[in-house]
């Protein structure tokens, strides 16, 4: 009977271990190269492979920069996606044309992140501070944040600015 856990899939090809990998998510060229490595035998092998790949489309680095922009958009903002991008091996060409998309919506993305975290303006300097420090480890810039504040100031009533 099979035993799982001694299954250490020593006999699997660079390309089948590629597969294995790229069927669990996406990853870069860069990923890839530094994840099968260890498992290459012939000098230039693994080259071949991740080649062979891309003609495929199996290994697809705009995919890539997709999916990580997808699972990062409701959390960060564009320079910290891109911060994650360039530390992932996304090429910069491929993670600016995938990040101008999600220029068009940050402002958006921002004031969700925003009123879900604190909901109210703040009250003072210190507050002020905090909320300011917290978006922009998120990867927001401070101009989004007094972009932010204007709009909820317009769109409070008038008896709530005066109090």
């Amino acid at each position: 009977m099979f035993n799982r856990q001694n299954r250490n899939f020593p006999l699997l090809s660079l390309k089948s271990r590629a597969l294995r990998a790229l069927s669990q998510r996406e990853y870069s060229r860069q990923e890839l190269l530094q994840k099968l490595t260890p498992y290459e035998t012939q000098e230039g092998e693994l080259e071949h492979v991740l080649n062979e790949l891309e003609l495929k489309d199996f290994l697809n680095e705009k995919r890539h920069a997709q999916s990580i922009a997808l699972r990062k958009e409701s959390k960060l903002g564009v320079r910290r996606i891109h911060a994650e991008m360039k530390q992932k091996g996304v090429p910069t060409d491929v993670a600016e044309s995938v990040l101008e998309e999600l220029k068009t919506t940050e402002l958006a993305r921002a004031t969700a992140l925003w009123l879900k975290k604190f909901g109210a303006l703040p009250l003072n300097q210190k507050e002020a501070d905090q909320q300011m420090r917290f978006m922009m480890t998120r990867g927001f810039s401070s101009s989004l944040l007094k972009k932010i504040y204007a709009l909820l100031k317009e769109e409070a009533p008038a008896e709530t600015r005066e109090g």
